[in-house]
């Protein structure tokens, strides 16, 4: 008898679990995912099956319940009718419920490698992983509930509309059995079953912050989402279900969701309601409606026949009369065998959700380029982007704000809308030359401090453009050929709370070649020898030379006429060679000192061959011209000079080199005006200097003592000035560069109108002074 009865009792449990599965198998079948869990439920309670925890663990992995889907699935793999496509989904289900940490665990677990599992990708998954967007998300304040809350678009006046399902669990006897075609894999929202929440409603949040529901004038509408407000048509999109009965009579409905657009009222309420024309609710879906009103296009997701599989990215083209073309199916670089949804474009960005293309768990927000219409190279947005969970509806509005919905763990409710924010700071950077042009043709290098390089753009305005790490220090390089290159390792973001760190730079021009410091050095008869009255010259030019690595010396030698061409030659060549040897003792690279030599060939008077001279103007020829250059190698990429802050005050710091040099004052005999032989070697290189730079402009000024009168002295004077510009003009210096200018005896050193004056204090008032700037 008692085993009569326990066969009997294990008989009827068996036959109660069968109807409680069958059940549960019928309601989801129907899509009401919450009765069917708890059929499911009482089913294994009475009996722990390997059937009844996949059943479980799919219906919970449908509704968007990825840790109650891990534990059943956990559950279902411990049985022994388990397989490996058991435990493929089992390891999916543990990174869609934040156990990615676990994974090597659970494939050593049962002697797995993470190479037994192709199809999840894991090395893909552990790369996006590892390349994080400088982004943070915050919930958008103000619209997100205890419910399930998605999608964006803004109105003309920058209201926000979005989808809910906020409110109230219902009964679940009180709302006919609407079935919602792929909904969980397209919204993810409900965590309870279809008919226990409320429809899902289109709510508008406005400059104030207060959230209120649009209505919409669509009869028979169950649920309405996907709001795509088009300002400039002055219309909205959305998806709409309506149930719609196979039979006249009877309770067998269907409800594919579809599109409809009409117009926003002055209270924001949708009026005008019209299908899309591919709408067919008892067929397949057309939902998650996008406008692009520069292309255009209307893009949406459907399952319509022909796709690639599950729903699939479409668009239309529309008209001003809104007549829209055939769908145009996005193939299969975008669409896959899975559900793709929520497009929406920005840009030369065409972004879109996926199950199908690889991803980090559940679903992910994908981005492709855009160019003419042709959108290709679909690449994963990464983290944050994308979570472990389901990840939707990226959009970026019109003002530029970005949003994204997702399940991630932490949100207030089911699904939360976020806007993504940038964790990075973004230097602005202008350039510019010393005329305040501004220089778009230069090169930049950007570093962090641990020496890799960040991206730099230029923008239309032709500033550089970069983000910035936050709480990191910088180091910007910038170079232009035939520029000075500058550094700014001052550029940080530590404590750096606004958004944009902005800088000016100049870039100058290297100005090669530029004559800084004239001399010249003279020899005796048919020697090559450094004199001793040469020697202070030439030291003078050492020291400039060691302390300025950016001048070398151009020497230009010479003889007077005496003796032969080719001997002169020579001779030429070894006093340019004694100056290079002198130099020598400072320590100057024999590189650094280029050599000319010309023998006779360019006299500074008129004594050539056979011409009587005497021994003072022979003199003038037997000599090294000596010339130190700044930046002599026009090929060289030169530093700016140390102790120099603004490139532009170069030629400034230039001129107070060569102001070491001086220029001499020529001192006249009494009643006289001819220019006495001890200062034609100074003026000789007055000319030099004016030859060789060539932006100068030589000021001369003649004086006189106070004995005479007046008139007399103001005559005297200003032949001394002529004087001296008549002897460089015979040098070569063009009269058009000087100026002279005369003033008597008014301007005295030695104020002697008392008459107690020595002779060497009037001799000091008998002068003819130079000065020089540049143009």
């Amino acid at each position: 008898m008692f085993l009569v009865f326990s066969l009997s009792f294990l008989t009827t449990e068996t036959f109660g679990q069968a109807r409680l599965l069958r059940y549960g198998d019928k309601q989801a079948g129907l899509e009401n995912y919450s009765k069917a869990l708890e059929a499911y439920k009482d089913a294994y309670n009475r009996r722990s099956t390997y059937g009844t925890a996949v059943r479980l663990a799919k219906t919970y992995s449908l509704l968007g319940m990825y840790d109650e889907a891990f534990e059943w699935w956990e559950r279902a793999v411990s049985f022994e009718e388990s397989d490996r496509d058991d435990y493929s989904v089992y390891l999916r289900s543990a990174v869609q419920a934040g156990q990615w940490d676990s994974i090597e665990g659970l494939l050593s677990a049962k002697g797995y490698s993470e190479y037994d599992f192709p199809e999840l990708d894991l090395a893909g998954m552990r790369e996006l992983r590892s390349q994080k967007a400088n982004v943070k998300l915050v919930p958008v304040e103000g619209v997100n509930s205890a419910g399930s809350d998605f999608g964006a678009s803004k109105d003309a006046d920058g209201a926000h509309y979005f989808s809910s399902d906020r409110g109230q669990v219902g009964d679940a006897g009180s709302r006919p059995g609407i079935r919602l075609d792929a909904k969980p894999n397209i919204f993810n929202e409900e965590r309870s079953g279809y008919n226990e929440r409320e429809f899902y409603r289109i709510y508008k949040k406005d400059g104030g912050g207060d959230v209120s529901v649009v209505v919409t004038d669509l009869a028979g509408a169950l649920h309405v989402n996907d709001p795509s407000v088009a300002p400039d048509l002055g219309l909205v999109f959305y998806t709409a279900f309506v149930g719609k009965s196979k039979m006249k009579g009877t309770r067998d409905f269907t409800n594919h969701a579809g599109i409809y657009y009409g117009r926003l009222d002055v209270d924001g309420n949708i009026t005008g309601s019209i299908a899309f024309p591919y709408n067919d609710h008892q067929s397949y879906g057309v939902m998650n409606p996008f406008i692009d009103t520069e292309a255009k296009r209307v893009y949406f997701a459907s399952d319509m026949p022909g796709g690639q599989g599950g729903f699939d990215i479409y668009y239309v083209e529309y008209d001003a009369e809104m007549n829209f073309s055939a769908p145009v199916n996005l193939g299969p670089e975008v669409n896959t065998s899975e559900n793709e949804s929520h497009p929406s474009r920005s840009g030369e960005s065409f972004y879109f959700s996926s199950r199908g293309h690889m991803g980090l768990g559940g679903m992910d927000v994908f981005v492709a380029d855009y160019s003419k219409g042709n959108i290709s190279n679909v690449r994963n947005m990464g983290l944050p982007f994308n979570s472990e969970r389901d990840d939707f509806a990226f959009v970026v509005s019109g003002d530029g704000k970005r949003y994204l919905s997702s399940d991630r763990f932490g949100g207030m409710g089911l699904d939360d809308i976020y806007s993504v924010e940038d964790l990075f700071k973004i230097l602005l950077a202008s350039v510019s030359d010393c005329e305040g042009n501004v220089v778009l043709d230069y090169s930049s290098e950007l570093k962090r401090s641990d020496n890799s390089p960040v991206d730099s753009r230029l923008n239309s305005e032709g500033q550089l453009l970069a983000e910035l790490d936050p709480d990191d220090d910088f180091v910007l390089r910038i170079s232009k050929k035939g520029h000075f290159p500058l550094t700014d390792s001052g550029i940080t973001t530590k404590g750096f709370d606004s958004d944009t760190l902005r800088r000016e730079y100049v870039l100058a021009a290297i100005p090669y070649r530029t004559p800084v410091y004239v001399d010249i050095v003279y020899y005796d008869l048919d020697r090559s020898e450094i004199r001793k009255d040469a020697a202070p010259s030439l030291d003078k030019i050492g020291e400039l030379m060691s302390k300025y690595s950016f001048m070398d010396l151009v020497v230009s030698s010479h003889t007077d006429s005496r003796a032969s061409d080719a001997y002169n030659e020579a001779l030429s060549e070894r006093r340019a060679d004694a100056v290079r040897d002198y130099l020598g003792r400072f320590g100057i690279e024999r590189s650094r000192i280029r050599l000319e030599w010309h023998g006779e060939r360019k006299l500074v008077n008129d004594c050539g061959d056979g011409v009587p001279c005497p021994e003072a103007e022979h003199q003038l020829n037997r000599r090294s011209e000596l010339v130190l250059e700044a930046f002599p190698d026009t090929e060289k990429e030169y530093e700016l000079p140390e102790g120099i802050e603004d490139p532009c005050e170069l030629p400034g710091y230039l001129e107070r080199i060569a102001e070491d040099a001086g220029l001499p004052t020529v001192y006249f005999d009494f009643d006289r005006s001819g220019i006495r032989q001890v200062h034609r070697k100074e003026l000789e290189r007055v000319g030099v200097m004016m030859k060789r730079k060539g932006d100068l402009r030589l000021y001369i000024e003649g004086h006189t003592d106070q004995r005479g009168s007046d008139v007399y002295n103001m005559g005297l004077s200003e032949r001394r000035a002529k004087a001296v510009m008549d002897y460089l003009v015979n040098r070569g210096v063009d009269d058009s560069r000087m100026e002279h200018s005369w003033y008597g005896e008014s301007r005295p050193v030695n104020d002697c109108s008392t008459g107690d004056c020595t002779e060497a204090q009037h001799q000091q008032n008998r002068r003819t002074t130079l000065r020089v700037s540049g143009k």
